[in-house]
């Protein structure tokens, strides 16, 4: 019998992962619990996330005013903080990644938001962090951007580790899971070892439901679509996956010992009060997935949340049915999409903006004390 609900989910093989990366979580002992309490597996972050981090608490003060003291710029401090961080939660979930033989145990740190659009200095960036954190179980986080998918082919042709993020739609994730097969085809002719190559591609889920439902609303009259297209969304990414992975093409690759990217479900706390608080968790199952979640959400599901099966394999044809109801009733799914990552980008570059603010502010504070 599963230890808890969260234990439950793994055994329905959904990787727990937290989507939540701090100082503190590290050094006070929270993750080590939710490592044993919770089942989780991994932690995702991005510059939202780290800017709350060193906004609160006296955590960070020491490293700031040693950065200071080496007169780098804001810039290079955050990187210096944030590869600290990332370093020691690695160091912390290396048993899981050991004991896993490299499927979880895994810490992702995102390249800078704003070089969403520059496949060059997202390359050089990605590479940076993998030769400066220099753990086997750090992932990368590029944005499939289109310009992005260049430089994740580029990143894994070079035997490391990423986390695609920032999906919303079919046919990015497409051209993200070609993107990642290609790159092991290089590395693979190239001479070099699949093995340790692990990556997940970040499907976002809540926002497509909001921006989705927003426009129903504006329409009016379609109150039974409303709520759907998110879920939908995500089950014919991971039937997709379900079909790249397998066949000929993938199987050559599969016996050099390559993994497959596994879909990531990611923005999962559930936005609208009017749904379950763990709709996102509940009608994603599916083996080989990973939910990354905020606390609440965790902390939710572990409350209340149920395991039903592979709900996400259930339903594909409502699913394919509910694009062409939705098309009816004037949403427009692609500018649904396309509208999505352009504001997922620029929400991104503008929490870094505030989060190297609020260190430029902070570390002023501290030297003046």
């Amino acid at each position: 019998m599963a230890d808890s609900r969260l234990h439950e989910l793994s055994e329905a093989g959904v990787s727990v992962w937290i989507d939540t990366l701090s100082r503190d979580l590290v050094h006070g002992g929270g993750l080590a619990r939710m490592m044993k309490e919770d089942a989780v597996v991994g932690v995702t972050s991005n510059p939202t996330i780290f800017q709350k981090a060193i906004a609160s608490g006296e955590a960070y003060d020491e490293q700031l005013k040693e950065c200071a003291g080496e007169g780098l710029d804001v810039g290079e401090t955050f990187i210096r903080l944030a590869e600290r961080d990332v370093a020691e939660a690695c160091d912390l979930l290396r048993e899981v990644w050991d004991d896993g033989d490299g499927q979880d145990g895994y810490v992702s740190i995102e390249v800078d938001p704003t070089l969403a659009y520059e496949t060059g200095a997202t390359f050089e960036q990605a590479m940076r962090f993998h030769a400066e954190i220099d753990r086997p179980n750090l992932l990368v986080k590029i944005p499939a951007t289109r310009p992005g998918l260049a430089a994740i082919e580029d990143v894994i042709a070079r035997g490391k580790s990423i986390n695609v993020t920032l999906i919303f739609s079919l046919q990015r994730y497409r051209e993200v899971v070609e993107a990642h097969i290609r790159g092991l085809e290089r590395l693979v002719a190239a001479g070099g070892d699949p093995r340790r190559v692990a990556s997940v591609a970040s499907f976002f889920v809540s926002r497509v439901d909001s921006e989705a439902d927003a426009r129903l609303e504006a329409i009016g009259g379609h109150e039974e679509l409303a709520g759907r297209l998110a879920v939908a969304n995500a089950k014919l990414a991971y039937a997709h996956w379900q079909e790249a992975y397998s066949g000929e093409r993938w199987e050559y690759l599969a016996s050099k010992g390559a993994t497959p990217q596994r879909c990531l479900w990611a923005s999962t706390s559930t936005k609208n009060p009017a749904y379950r608080d763990v709709l996102y968790v509940e009608e994603l199952i599916a083996p080989d997935t990973v939910n990354t979640m905020p606390e609440e959400t965790l902390r939710a599901f572990q409350d209340h949340g149920e395991v039903r099966g592979a709900t996400a394999c259930e339903g594909l044809d409502e699913a394919r049915a509910l694009l062409d109801e939705l098309a009816a009733a004037g949403v427009d799914y692609d500018d649904v999409v396309e509208t999505l990552e352009a504001e997922g980008v620029q929400k991104f570059a503008d929490s870094f903006a505030e989060l190297l603010e609020g260190i430029r502010e902070k570390r002023e504070r501290l030297v003046t004390a």
